[in-house]
């Protein structure tokens, strides 16, 4: 698939992933999971692997989702710094945090070999270094915050691996993080889907849950009607479909941008990186069979609060020319999302007052490895086995450290709200060019309106059906995005991430 500008939109596309079956009735099995992800798939995977009868549900194609998106670094380095882990969760949080991140890196690795999946997985190297001028105590605390979180050969090296083009803007503090991991995300789940039939596990797409519930007898229904009866339920849909309001106070949506360069066989070597901006830079290499793919990721912002899609990919590709000569030309382009969560860890285990259904969302910026950690801590759980993770990464856990930023998302979310008495983005649908979206005012509603390429409209209902938000275009992806919760909508109004489960409302023209 190409962008506006000839790029690809994704460096995955040679993936082989399975077509699954369509869901035709009414089914029993012992967990029924939603969203075949990167989350969902480990747990089927794990759990078939205990004799459990699994069934995977998905409203698109296996793995079409975030999980898809993603540049798929493996990292025991957390994103957010062990720095800020240890002082949100203390000592004990942190090294528990290290020990999850690093057995999920394991757990891949072991899963690729066990099951021959010929997904590209090496260890390889990790670099943290900060812009030139900032203060060296800033990574000399993150050095000593990670060994004793157990990091124990992290080290402060001179120089990264690779000299920057020469009048480049030159770079601080280096730490050197090794055994990190990186793989080609859509193979491993490919393997993963072949490895869970194999085991007696069932995948269906195409398959639109619209009602999740738990008790003695839980069970989910689609959309088409169709019942899946089954001891547990686990929710893994990158943002929680089940849960109305609670955990979408504790997390927030973000949309991240990628750009892929071509560069030739290597010439560059495979190490992960990032830098300690805000927003970071986060850069590996997919290696080819007769050149390689610099892959550049950063500029994030909050969906549907900012639309300059273009900006950033320039702004990225300008960061990346500046660093590395090697680039031949930009090749690929797209953008992701991510659940932030106040405390920077995950939320895995019970959904809130539920002992019969699980809940796997808030990836912070790490969806593969903590995507792995949910299926092995969820494997556990519905197995009945202790796991020494569960109370750090349970979703209903309390962390006073993390107030200030749940007080400051809240209300970022909350002004979000005035948008339902502002006038529109134009006064006309004559305004909207053709291949782009605006917000229109009619009378007391606001329409979403966008135009196709063939110059004809389309109108759907402005307010996000999950809790009313109104939302904006995004030129980008050519969707319908919400400011509140992340809930997107293809220019029609049907849903492309939830937690909005029903598309924008039809106008009614009478």
């Amino acid at each position: 698939m190409k962008s506006e500008n000839g790029t690809s939109s994704s460096w995955m596309e040679s993936a082989d992933v399975p077509q699954s079956a369509s869901l035709n009735g009414d089914l029993q099995v012992d967990v029924c999971i939603v969203g075949a992800g990167i989350a969902g798939l480990t747990t089927a995977y794990l759990l078939s692997r205990e004799g459990r009868r699994v069934i995977v549900l998905d409203d698109g194609k296996i793995a079409n989702g975030e999980s898809s998106r993603t540049t798929a670094h493996l990292s025991s380095e957390i994103d957010s710094g062990y720095e800020d882990v240890e002082s949100t969760f203390g000592e004990e949080g942190a090294r528990l945090a290290y020990q999850s991140h690093a057995a999920a890196i394991d757990t891949i690795e072991k899963i690729a070999r066990d099951e021959n999946i010929e997904c590209g997985f090496r260890r390889v190297d990790g670099y943290l270094f900060s812009p030139p001028g900032e203060p060296d105590e800033v990574l000399e605390r993150e050095l000593a915050a990670a060994r004793r979180a157990g990091f124990a050969d992290a080290e402060r090296v001179d120089q990264l691996p690779m000299e920057f083009a020469h009048g480049a803007v030159a770079h601080g503090a280096v730490l050197k993080f090794p055994r990190q991991g990186q793989f080609h995300p859509l193979r491993y789940f490919a393997g993963l889907a072949k490895a869970i039939e194999r085991n007696g596990g069932q995948i269906f797409s195409g398959a639109h849950v619209v009602e999740v519930r738990g008790g003695d007898a839980p069970f989910v229904q689609t959309q088409d009607g169709r019942k899946i009866s089954a001891s547990a339920v686990v929710v893994a849909t990158n943002s929680p479909i089940n849960d109305r309001v609670h955990m979408h106070t504790k997390q927030a949506a973000y949309r991240t941008f990628v750009v892929g360069a071509r560069v030739a066989k290597g010439s560059l070597p495979a190490v992960l990186l990032w830098d300690t901006l805000d927003p970071y830079h986060y850069v590996r290499i997919e290696e080819r069979e007769n050149e390689d793919i610099l892959i550049v990721g950063g500029e994030d912002h909050k969906t549907g609060q900012e639309n300059d899609a273009d900006e950033r990919y320039a702004r990225l590709e300008s960061w990346a020319r500046e660093r590395f000569p090697q680039i031949e030309e930009f090749s690929h382009r797209w953008s992701g999302q991510v659940m932030e969560t106040v405390d920077g860890l995950a939320f895995i285990g019970h959904n809130q007052g539920e002992s019969t259904v699980y809940i796997a969302t808030g990836d912070s910026g790490m969806g593969m490895t903590h995507g792995t950690i949910a299926g092995i801590l969820l494997t556990d759980l519905i197995c009945n086995r202790e796991n020494p993770w569960a109370e750090l990464y349970s979703p209903n856990r309390k962390t006073p450290g993390a107030a200030l930023e749940w007080i400051k998302e809240n209300a970022n979310l909350v002004a979000q709200y005035k948008d339902l008495l502002t006038g529109g983005d134009v006064s006309s649908v004559e305004e909207i060019p053709a291949g782009e979206g605006a917000i229109l005012r009619r009378g007391l509603s606001k329409i979403a309106v966008s135009r196709d390429e063939s110059g004809a409209l389309r109108e759907c209902s402005a307010v996000c059906p999950h809790l009313g938000c109104i939302v904006s275009w995004n030129s980008g992806e050519k969707s319908w995005d919400c400011p509140c919760h992340g809930s997107r909508f293809s220019p029609d109004g049907a849903v492309l991430n939830g937690p909005a489960q029903q598309p924008l409302a039809p106008i009614d023209e009478s």
